[in-house]
Parts: C-alpha cells; structure tokens; sequence
C-alpha cells in the first residue's frame, strides 16, 4: 500500500479497511493486526491505532479472545463518517479549486455524468 504524507498513516490503513468492509470483502471476522501489519508492512501499533479508531466510530468491534468483527452497521456508519468529513473537508477545497481554475458547474455536471455511465452509479441514499 502507498501511502501519502499528508494524511497519518493511521487513517489511511483506517480507510483501507473502510473500503474493505464496504465492497464487501470483509464481511464478518477482520484480519489480525499482525496479519494486517504484516501484509501492509507498517508497524503493528500502527494497525491497532486504525482498528480503535474504527472502534471509536462504532465500524468494528473486538469480541475478547476471537478477533475483531465488522459491526452490524458498519456501512451506514462508514458512509456517515466520510460524507460528514467529505462535506466538512474535502468539498470546500473542491469549491475552491474549480472557482480558482474558473471551471463551471455545468462541466462538472457533465463530466460527472460520463463518469456514473462509465462506472457504476452511486447508491441513492
């Protein structure tokens, strides 16, 4: 996994295993943090900061002595999380950056479009 530097390497092995559990490749038992670590080459505590993160927010839960499980409403709170931090965060830098580049709403309109065509539509909420 690459990860960027301008974001902790926590949250980024957090939303990895978000996107996980969300294509549904993850659907009950997750893997351990060492086979995670092991696997993603980082540190294990580094693993088991994202799993309580995920924890915190209610997407996983640790049941002692058996592992770590996908919450029963992990996807709805995965989807609340990032749109509250899409909307919070990533939109008005969006907002920023297409006034900046002088690019209209009607061609995002468009080009979001094609994408939905070419990919698959997102699920209405």
């Amino acid at each position: 996994m690459e990860f960027r530097e301008n974001e902790a390497i926590y949250l980024q092995i957090a939303a990895f295993v978000g996107d996980n559990i969300l294509v549904e490749k993850w659907i009950e038992k997750l893997p351990s943090v060492r086979e995670l670590a092991g696997d993603l080459q980082v540190n294990p505590n580094t693993v088991m900061r994202a799993y309580e993160f995920l924890q915190v927010k209610e997407v996983i839960l640790n049941r002692r002595g058996i592992g770590l499980f996908v919450a029963p409403e992990a996807k709805e709170k995965l989807k609340d999380y990032r749109k509250e931090r899409f909307l919070g965060q990533e939109l008005p830098e969006f907002f920023k950056n297409i006034a900046l580049l002088d690019i209209s709403i009607d061609e995002i309109k468009q080009r979001y479009e094609t994408f939905t065509k070419i990919n698959h539509k997102p699920e209405q909420s």
